[in-house]
């Protein structure tokens, strides 16, 4: 068995995967999410809408965090050498889809009217980091 694994990013892994590879290899969608909560701040900052801004923060988070626990999930089931099947990855989506939206819905709740901006939030991460892990895997077809 090789010392490192490929993952479909064509990022090398380590025979056992951690959260700290994990991080290192989406440092970039990690910058973005950052980026997107500042600016929620920022602009609405300056509205003086300061809960909306930490709703919509509060949204990209979460958003970051599912992010980077499906990628820790696949990375650790990579490593080990296992396939990801159908079953497996509809009971860790399942699980992980349940806790996030038990979260999202309790902030928005909580925070309503302006929690509404973590729902919003949330899916302007999720778009946002699909394009960014499409994208690299369209340009690398198209090289094939």
């Amino acid at each position: 068995m090789p010392d490192r694994l490929a993952t479909p990013a064509g990022v090398d892994s380590p025979e056992r995967a951690t959260l700290w590879q994990v991080i290192r290899d989406q440092r970039k969608t990690i910058v973005v999410g950052l980026v997107l909560a500042v600016a929620a701040f920022w602009i609405l900052g300056q509205l003086d809408e300061w809960r909306l801004a930490t709703s919509l923060a509060i949204g990209v988070a979460l958003g970051l965090a599912n992010h980077l626990a499906t990628e820790r999930w696949l990375l650790g089931l990579l490593s080990r050498g296992g396939e990801p099947t159908r079953a497996a990855m509809m009971r860790a989506t399942m699980v992980r889809l349940v806790i996030l939206t038990v979260v999202a819905v309790a902030a928005a709740v909580l925070l309503w009217p302006e929690g509404i901006g973590v729902l919003l939030g949330l899916a302007v991460f999720r778009l946002i980091a699909l394009a960014m892990t499409t994208l690299p895997l369209l340009k690398e077809l198209k090289e094939q």
